[in-house]
């Protein structure tokens, strides 16, 4: 790929497949491209969401996708769900696992079902050599438990836990994935972003949903993604452009050669 002449982002998780995008999917991603976010990671949450965000990833340029069961839909976890997500897996497109976890707060699963199923999927990262995506809401103590033994990269996604699955996820290397919530004024992180590892942090959407501030309250998309960079860079005392070469090098790093060989545009094209 020709050296780009400036850093681009990376919107490393955001559900472009969601219905609230089916009345302008193409512009919101021209809006991304004017923003310089020439990458978007399209997150699945049951096999139908993933084939679907495989589907966009295989027809756009800029996509890439995950195939997973989201915690809210792990009673439907099974021996076919589980072959469904492996054959999307095999996928190019197709770079993580996930979205998967545990979510304590809605329980919109059994809780055995969930750790069933995150652990099913965690073991399915490990043997196909993707990272895993997963989701942690009000669950760290059995989160952090689960990825003690965790043999894939992991990527926890819109992180805002506390100190113990920070330090679970320090041990086993994990990524970092910060969202618009680092914008909201009431936001008390636990653990402060100083003390994110340089190497493994990543900026996120969380589209439609987590829209960053100024756009908080309205429906959340890729182009804004730069805010949530922006908050980081004040954080950090970073530039803006330091900030995104440092996302995105992260980014290319966790989900792979995709992420430099099909962008949105190429630099002053």
């Amino acid at each position: 790929m020709p050296p780009t002449a400036r850093p681009y982002l990376v919107d490393a998780h955001c559900h472009l497949g969601d219905a609230a995008f089916d009345p302008d999917r193409d512009a919101v991603l021209e809006r991304a491209r004017q923003a310089d976010v020439r990458h978007v990671i399209v997150i699945g949450t049951t096999p139908e969401d993933s084939a679907r965000a495989a589907a966009l990833a295989r027809g756009r340029a800029g996509l890439s996708a995950t195939a997973g069961l989201h915690p809210h839909d792990a009673a439907a976890w099974s021996a076919d769900t589980a072959a469904r997500l492996k054959a999307l897996l095999g996928l190019p497109e197709v770079v993580a696992v996930g979205e998967t976890g545990l979510d304590y707060h809605y329980d919109h699963s059994p809780r055995d079902t969930q750790r069933r199923a995150f652990e099913a999927q965690l073991a399915l990262a490990a043997e196909l050599g993707k990272p895993v995506v997963v989701h942690a809401r009000e669950a760290d103590e059995d989160v952090a438990a689960m990825l003690a033994g965790a043999r894939a990269t992991v990527v926890l996604h819109s992180f805002s836990s506390g100190a113990k699955l920070f330090e679970a996820g320090m041990q086993i290397g994990a990524y970092f994935s910060v969202s618009g919530m680092i914008t909201f004024q009431k936001w008390s992180p636990a653990v402060s972003l100083t003390a994110y590892p340089a190497d493994r942090v990543l900026v996120e959407t969380d589209a439609p949903y987590l829209a960053p501030v100024p756009h908080r309250g309205k429906r959340n998309e890729p182009a804004f993604v730069g805010r949530v960079a922006e908050a980081l860079g004040r954080a950090l005392g970073a530039s803006l452009p330091d900030v995104a070469q440092r996302t995105t090098d992260n980014a290319r790093r966790v989900f792979g050669a995709r992420l430099a060989s099909t962008l949105l545009h190429e630099a002053d094209s």
